[in-house]
């Protein structure tokens, strides 16, 4: 079925982004593999092309698109080159400036948002701890006021950006009387003394990524670096959440689809007992429940973003998007992975990569279970 979401200034910042990952990103791929983490000048490309700023207003050096179908855009095309890659750049340019714009105050979109737009500030949000993950509201960070300023203690971990992040967005507890309505948010930087970081983890994909551990003995935070009104930490997350998560579904889509599309030229040319392996019956019905699968997810998934580009995407549908797509996108990459056989088992087939990096959507920006639980209450249950 055609896609009828986007127009014509939409596949034409398509066309740009996908100049942008021929040119910066393909011929990089190994070093960001052997770095673990994305090369700072590629930052500063990506900023000086216009891909980091979609959601930062004009006036303070964003492109002010105030259009989620242009993130959409973005993140399916950088997630057709490499997951960990859309990850980053997602986290920094879809999920972290709402934030900032909604809940900042001037001095601090003055001081922050231009910076982040042209790719010299990367910027992450730091919610997981060690004791827990999809339980935000039992977050053991704490905040505690001394004059202008406030000392934050604890850690974080699985942090993307986390390693290199120069601007960090951290929730913190600041009245443990108060449950959830005693979490408030602060910006973290560089060189605050006290905030250290870990080694980059090493996961079991997503090798790009730059994923650290976040520790934070006695810093000082100004007051000034206080996002959003004390206490109501907890609430902002929950109130932007399901952009992360439409913005998470786009990319499961998107890359389950780029890798899909490889397997099928694969097992065109592959051929075994004197045939191509995809003319099997097997084989082929295999393909085409995974295409079917794919473009149906697709649609509620286009859905979805042309909802939260209206305003109107709830928690539930974002969180029905979020599971679903994660879901799909790992039995497809699985079933490919099976249809290159041997050679979908080595990392120089792009399939094997993909099929590691797809195994941790089902557990970030709230795990599957927690997004069934949304659900499950939704109805009543």
């Amino acid at each position: 079925m055609p896609r009828n979401v986007y127009g014509p200034d939409h596949e034409a910042f398509r066309a740009s982004v996908r100049e942008f990952v021929e040119r910066s990103l393909k011929p990089r791929a190994e070093d960001f593999i052997t770095a673990k983490s994305i090369d700072r000048a590629v930052w500063l490309e990506a900023g000086k092309q216009g891909l980091l700023g979609l959601d930062i207003p004009e006036e303070y050096g964003g492109a002010g698109a105030d259009d989620f179908l242009f993130n959409a855009v973005a993140a399916e095309e950088f997630s057709k080159f490499n997951a960990a890659v859309s990850s980053c750049f997602g986290i920094h340019a879809d999920v972290c400036p709402p934030y900032i714009v909604d809940l900042g105050t001037e001095e601090q979109k003055q001081r922050w948002l231009p910076r982040m737009a042209a790719g010299e500030l990367i910027c992450g949000i730091a919610m997981t701890e060690p004791s827990g993950g999809s339980d935000l509201a039992a977050l053991k960070t704490t905040a505690v006021r001394d004059g202008d300023d406030w000392i934050v203690n604890g850690s974080k971990t699985f942090i993307t950006n986390g390693y290199q992040g120069d601007l960090i967005i951290v929730a913190a507890r600041t009245d443990p009387s108060k449950g959830a309505k005693g979490i408030t948010l602060f910006m973290l930087e560089t060189g605050m003394e006290g905030f250290t970081r870990g080694r980059k983890l090493d996961k079991v994909g997503q090798e790009e990524s730059d994923t650290a551990e976040l520790f934070f003995d006695n810093v000082r935070v100004p007051d000034a670096n206080r996002i959003g009104e004390e206490g109501r930490g907890f609430i902002a997350m929950m109130e932007r959440l399901p952009q992360e998560r439409v913005g998470a579904a786009v990319s499961n889509t998107a890359h389950a689809f780029q890798i899909l599309a490889e397997t099928i030229e694969y097992v065109k040319e592959r051929k075994a007992f004197g045939q191509p392996v995809g003319t099997f019956q097997h084989n082929k019905f295999k393909i085409a429940e995974m295409q079917t699968k794919l473009e149906v997810t697709q649609a509620y998934v286009d859905d979805c973003v042309v909802a939260h580009a209206k305003g109107e995407l709830t928690a539930v549908d974002a969180a029905k998007a979020k599971w679903w797509s994660a879901q799909v996108q790992n039995d497809v990459l699985d079933e490919c992975v099976q249809l290159y056989g041997g050679y979908g088992f080595m990392n120089e087939y792009r399939v094997a990569r993909a099929w590691r990096d797809a195994r941790v959507t089902k557990i970030w920006a709230g795990s599957n279970e927690i997004m069934k639980e949304l659900i499950g209450r939704d109805l009543g249950l």
